[in-house]
């Protein structure tokens, strides 16, 4: 058929209608998408193309699952493209090769990559798992329209698909400052698992997974897994509880969407770590005590601590030779704001047990106050009680 202009504005062409389809139109060209077009090269690659395509060419599908994404490639991990809602009919333009997603067994899905095509004009590529095919015949397809749904619901549901669902103790650490690289590192998180048909949560003490139908909503911002033990709730745009049942028992967890990813959170805490070094090394960075010995903090965040023979054997083991790292991975209670800077960990590179020692430490103008802090005086990451009767050591800064 002839084609007679692009319009980018309207994003459609102008085409000629065929010979025998004039009768049926009230003109002789219609407007065409833009996205309905694809072009491959000279008439023998069209006519190539147009007999591969042939198999697909009344093929469509219906999406079962809310919020299952388009990516630009056949990777589950690829860039969304696009998000579809439960009903939504996209066309199907052919097989795609490519790794499919791994199921709660750890077993590929069963499945294909689909190259499709969106009513809005995106193209991309959505695994076949969670979509129903069918064929229709060019009079049906005009007239096919989505499911209707309750646009309020869906928006919810949208919402919970749209973020990621991390341990409410991240947020926590945000908002107090104390931020546990190491549990971060875990990404212990929910997954509503709209692409898989699989929910999981992976927490500190279990991980779990729910294999489900679909998901109904049931209250006012809630949802329960039909087929698996599970219910979620949006408490806020930005909160989310979940619950599953487990023999007799209740579990309720708490989740939160985070306002800046996990890597880079994690990037900015490390840095924040660096700077608090930076300020005891400049300070000094050798420091000695008469008693006590010399310590010397390196550029590297590597330490020695020399002549420290009076405190062998009460704090350090005989066989310590007086080398090894510091790790600025611990904080203090407010309590302890008013007299002392932070807190660190020295874990000597040359003692095979008992390697690890917690210091308060205070910085002034004339040197270096360390207060040894015993193990039980530790929760989670955070000083929060001292000795009944603390070992306090002071260091002189060397001047040059």
């Amino acid at each position: 058929m002839p084609v007679y202009i692009k319009s980018n504005i309207d994003k459609v062409w102008v085409v000629g209608i065929p010979d025998h389809l004039k009768s049926e139109y009230a003109s002789d060209k219609i407007e065409v998408p833009l996205s309905r077009f694809e072009f491959v090269g000279g008439k023998r690659k069209t006519e190539s193309r147009a007999v591969d395509f042939a198999e697909y060419a009344l093929v469509y599908a219906e999406n079962l699952a809310d919020g299952l994404p388009i990516r630009d490639n056949t990777d589950n991990n690829a860039r969304r493209v696009y998000r579809l809602r439960i009903g939504d009919v996209i066309k199907i333009l052919g097989i795609a090769k490519g790794n499919p997603p791994i199921g709660a067994s750890g077993d590929p899905l069963p499945g294909d990559w689909l190259k499709v095509l969106t009513t809005d004009g995106v193209t991309g590529y959505c695994f076949s798992n969670r979509l129903r095919l069918f064929h229709q015949d060019e009079e049906s397809i005009q007239t096919a329209s989505p499911v209707q749904r309750d646009v309020t619901s869906d928006r919810d549901l949208e919402l919970v698909f749209s973020k990621k669902w991390s341990a409410e103790s991240y947020l926590q650490m945000l908002n107090t400052r104390r931020i546990n690289i190491l549990s971060m590192e875990m990404d212990y998180r929910f997954e509503p698992g709209q692409e898989t048909g699989i929910a999981r949560i992976i927490m500190p003490d279990l991980e779990k997974q729910f294999a489900y139908e679909k998901i109904i909503p049931e209250g006012e911002r809630s949802w329960r897994f039909e087929g698996a033990n599970l219910q979620m709730a949006l408490r806020s745009n930005t909160s989310l509880t979940v619950q599953y049942t487990e023999g007799a028992s209740r579990r309720t967890l708490q989740f939160a969407s985070l306002p800046s990813e996990l890597s880079d959170i994690i990037l900015q805490e490390r840095a924040r770590r660096e700077d608090q070094y930076k300020i005891i090394y400049n300070q000094g960075p050798v420091f000695t005590s008469n008693n006590y010995g010399t310590i010397s903090f390196l550029s590297t965040g590597n330490f020695t601590w020399q002549g420290f023979e009076l405190l062998v054997p009460q704090l350090f083991p005989a066989e310590t030779n007086g080398a090894g790292r510091v790790y600025m991975d611990i904080f203090i209670a407010p309590a302890f704001e008013d007299r002392y800077n932070g807190a660190f960990t020295l874990q000597f590179t040359d003692v095979r047990t008992n390697n690890t020692f917690y210091f308060m430490y205070g910085l002034d103008n004339q040197g270096l106050r360390l207060e040894v802090v015993p193990g039980f005086g530790i929760e989670d990451i955070t000083v929060m009680r001292r000795a009944q009767s603390p070992m306090i050591l002071y260091f002189f800064k060397d001047t040059p």
